[in-house]
């Protein structure tokens, strides 16, 4: 489990959240420019590593009657992921939701690239289609099981 430093540094490396102090030592972060009412992407950050994103609506997740996952066992890339997926769909509008398109990298520098695909998501070698997997948590665990990572670069 991340401890709240890490999740703190992981979640501050998105410029666009702003950082707000709750009640109990907790910390929340807005997204302001949200086309929506709701700006909180992240909920309740507590020192114990408790907390949780706003992903209400979002392919792959499921959240809570909130609209909220809870990240507490979230690994660096489930976070970072989740987050960026809770702040891509609160800056896109229904029709203009963009897919994922990610880039994952072994420890011997091969890739892998994680699209989104009419309600799939299919893992590419090249051009080559590797796997394919009905959510994206699925498909990330095999990337993980595979020992790759996701590439922020």
């Amino acid at each position: 489990m991340l401890t709240f430093e890490q999740k703190q540094q992981i979640i501050e490396t998105f410029p666009e959240l702003t950082r707000k102090e709750v009640s109990m030592k907790r910390l929340n972060y807005h997204y302001e420019d949200s086309l929506y009412d709701k700006t909180v992407v992240v909920q309740h950050l507590h020192p114990n590593g408790n907390g949780f994103v706003y992903v209400e609506g979002i392919p792959g997740y499921e959240p809570d009657d909130r609209g909220l996952v809870n990240i507490r066992e979230a690994t660096e890339e489930e976070l970072f992921a989740t987050i960026r997926d809770a702040i891509r769909a609160l800056s896109t509008g229904e029709e203009e939701e963009e897919s994922i398109d990610e880039v994952w990298v072994n420890g011997k520098g091969e890739k892998l690239t994680l699209l989104e695909e009419e309600g799939y998501f299919n893992i590419y070698h090249g051009y080559n289609l590797e796997e394919s997997f009905g959510d994206y948590r699925e498909a990330a665990d095999y990337l993980k099981e595979e020992n790759f990572k996701l590439s922020r670069g």
